[in-house]
């Protein structure tokens, strides 16, 4: 197979501050080649000088054999160049194929009329080779995250990209979407195009893959190719050092029941919810895209009101309305969209990790900077978090490091009861197993943990008890010894199924 991409020596640093140094890339024609490594080790900086979105300070880049000088993102796509982003790009109240020609209409002739038809028909027809029957004139915003993951592929082949860069592009996926693009993926190599895949899922990166790139601290540690290496080898390049559990396990007393449902319903969502989870517990919840699962969080959390049903907390019937009364009664929760709902983009890291903490570092209504600077210190410390300084604006974190910052924020609350909800979609296994101690360091100390995750590894390594729901409804319970994958699936598909 002949090289598509050849990246060598590539060198980039910001304020002083070397991300890349010295890395080296390729990618030959119908591969798959996976980019690996730790929140913050470099990749999405060095697809950005790929895509021109940044410019690297040293280093060559070629494609398919010459010098590339992609100066822009639209001399990257002319130089056939595309990124299906982990935040799609599209605009929902645009339809189908507005969305696929944005920016590069196509026109009657000279004049300044917009070929409708043509782009109609053009649209039509990417889609289908992605074996998608979608109306092109339909809104983008009324279609699944896989649906739109497929015209964000579309428009790629529409603009003759030879090389497709897939930035976690099953993290929103239901398990037939991720089939499906697993798919189109091998079309795609059969056509020639070279994919550059970037995912946290180990699992799918043996099954997708055929070389493995990892990076680390912003350089380059080596290739291998997928056949040929193993994941805890992966795992020690990734993080310089073994990993010997990834879900690791610690003694720890199941106490007093401190969270109990009855009868949840909430209108067109959720239907006759029994839960309970006692100190010390992690209660796993599973389910397919759509089951009801952060529903059934934001109902707990006083986000989304609910119709009927009881929730009792340590035996006291509680009526929490709104979050401010969730987090009195002991709750917390830590959403799945924690750029949407976690956090405070354009706030600093102290600010963000203060703001459920305000009371308890005030003193007569003014908040105390020696309070503050020693708790933002310790829990920086704790957390693990790499920053260059607590000043700094939450944004410019890895993905990994901001899901540091969400826990962190609500752990200084010393919950009862915390709810996660995908914990870990999006971050690296260094940063999950630190997530995991966490986890264990919490229900220690006499805390009960509900845990919504679509990793059934996850599930299945981190739970006490695994609670499967299904169109709203629980249709599973399992203890951790009488829980697999298969039974799980079973009862997330809607099968009755009890262990």
């Amino acid at each position: 197979m002949s090289e598509l991409l050849v990246m060598e020596g590539i060198s980039k640093s910001f304020s002083g501050v070397t991300v890349l140094d010295n890395v080296q890339f390729s990618l030959r024609q119908g591969e798959v080649h996976a980019l690996m490594g730790e929140n913050g080790a470099g990749k999405s900086t060095l697809m950005k000088i790929l895509a021109g979105i940044y410019s690297k300070d040293a280093g060559s880049v070629r494609i398919a054999g010459s010098e590339s000088a992609a100066t822009s993102p639209k001399i990257a796509q002319q130089l056939g160049v595309a990124i299906i982003h982990q935040e799609l790009n599209m605009i929902p109240d645009l339809s189908v194929r507005e969305n696929m020609f944005l920016g590069r209409e196509l026109k009657w002739g000279h004049t300044g009329f917009l070929n409708r038809t043509q782009m109609r028909a053009e649209a039509e027809n990417y889609l289908k080779q992605l074996g998608m029957d979608l109306n092109p004139e339909g809104l983008v915003g009324e279609l699944s995250v896989g649906q739109q993951q497929m015209v964000e592929i579309a428009k790629a082949l529409s603009m003759n990209a030879r090389i497709l860069v897939l930035d976690e592009p099953t993290a929103a996926l239901t398990k037939r979407e991720i089939e499906k693009l697993f798919q189109i993926i091998e079309a795609l190599k059969a056509q020639g195009v070279g994919m550059i895949y970037i995912s946290h899922r180990m699992e799918e990166i043996f099954q997708i893959s055929d070389r493995i790139t990892v990076l680390r601290d912003g350089r380059y540690i080596g290739t291998r190719e997928a056949k040929d290496t193993t994941l805890d080898e992966l795992v020690q390049m990734m993080v310089g050092r073994e990993i010997k559990e990834r879900f690791p396990q610690v003694e720890r007393e199941i106490g007093e029941e401190l969270l109990r449902v009855e009868g949840l319903v909430q209108e067109g969502k959720l239907y006759d919810i029994n839960l309970s989870v006692k100190a010390g517990e992690i209660l796993g919840i599973a389910g397919l895209m759509g089951a009801g699962r952060s529903e059934l969080a934001k109902a707990l959390f006083g986000v989304e009101k609910y119709q009927q049903g009881k929730i009792f907390i340590k035996g006291q019937d509680v009526n929490l309305r709104n979050p401010k009364e969730a987090i009195k009664a002991g709750l917390a929760l830590i959403t799945e969209d924690r750029k949407g709902e976690g956090l405070v983009p354009d706030l600093s890291v102290r600010e963000n990790l203060t703001l459920p903490n305000l009371r308890a570092l005030s003193s007569f209504g003014f908040i105390s900077h020696r309070l503050e600077g020693d708790f933002v210190k310790e829990s920086i410390a704790k957390l693990k978090v790499k920053v260059h300084s607590s000043e700094q604006e939450v944004r410019s974190l890895s993905g990994g490091n901001q899901q540091k910052v969400v826990i962190g924020k609500w752990l200084a609350t010393r919950p009862k009861v915390l709810i996660l909800d995908e914990p870990t979609r999006g971050v690296d296994i260094g940063a999950k197993r630190e997530i995991y101690d966490l986890m264990n360091q919490l229900v220690q100390t006499g805390a009960a943990i509900i845990m919504i995750s679509s990793e059934l590894p996850e599930v299945l390594g981190m739970s006490d008890r695994i609670l499967v729901m299904h169109e709203g409804r629980i249709t599973g319970e399992f203890s951790r010894e009488n829980a697999t994958q298969e039974r799980i699936m079973v009862a997330a598909t809607g099968g009755k199924n009890h262990g």
